[in-house]
C-alpha cells in the first residue's frame, strides 16, 4: 500500500489530530514517515500577515524556534509509536508549494494534513492550504477535518 507518508503540520491542534492519525496509518502499514513543517518568511510581515513583530531577527528566532518545537514533538511521537520518521522546516509564503515539494523530493506516496474547515468569508480571506494541496498533487491526499 504506501510506503512513504508526509505529514504537514502547523502545530494546532486540528494538525495534530491530523498527525496522530497520520503517525497510526504508517505503523498499520509499515510505512516511514516525513513531517514537515512550514513557517512564513518575514517577507510575509511587510504584507501584514503578522502584526507586534518588532524586527526580522526577532521575526526569524521565533519562526526557527517554533518550528523546532513542532518538528521535536512530531519525530518524539512518532519514536513512541515505532515509526521511522525524519523532519523538515520550510519557509515559504505559499506553504502549499514547500508541501508538494518536500513530499516530491522525499518519494512520498500519501500526504496527511489536517484542514481547519473554514467556510465562507474566513475561508476566502485566510486561503486553505488544504484546498490548494489537493488542487495541486500528483500523489493521494488524506484530509483530517478538525
Amino acid at each position: 500500500m504506501y510506503k512513504h507518508l508526509l505529514v504537514a503540520t502547523d502545530g494546532t491542534e486540528v494538525a495534530q489530530a491530523a498527525l496522530a492519525h497520520g503517525l497510526d496509518l504508517a505503523k498499520a502499514v509499515g510505512a516511514k514517515v516525513t513531517v514537515v513543517t512550514v513557517t512564513m518568511p518575514w517577507t510575509a510581515v511587510a504584507y501584514g500577515v503578522y502584526e507586534g513583530v518588532t524586527g526580522r531577527d526577532v521575526f526569524d528566532e521565533a519562526s526557527q524556534k517554533r518550528a523546532q518545537t513542532i518538528l521535536a514533538d512530531a519525530t518524539a511521537l512518532a519514536a513512541s509509536r515505532g515509526v521511522p520518521c525524519s523532519a523538515v522546516h520550510k519557509s515559504d509564503i505559499e506553504p502549499y508549494q514547500s508541501i508538494l515539494s518536500v513530499a516530491q523530493e522525499a518519494g512520498c506516496d500519501l500526504i496527511v494534513m489536517g484542514s481547519h474547515g473554514r467556510r465562507g468569508l474566513e475561508r476566502l480571506l485566510l486561503g486553505s492550504e488544504a484546498v490548494k494541496v489537493l488542487t495541486h498533487s500528483k500523489v493521494p491526499v488524506l484530509i483530517w477535518r478538525g
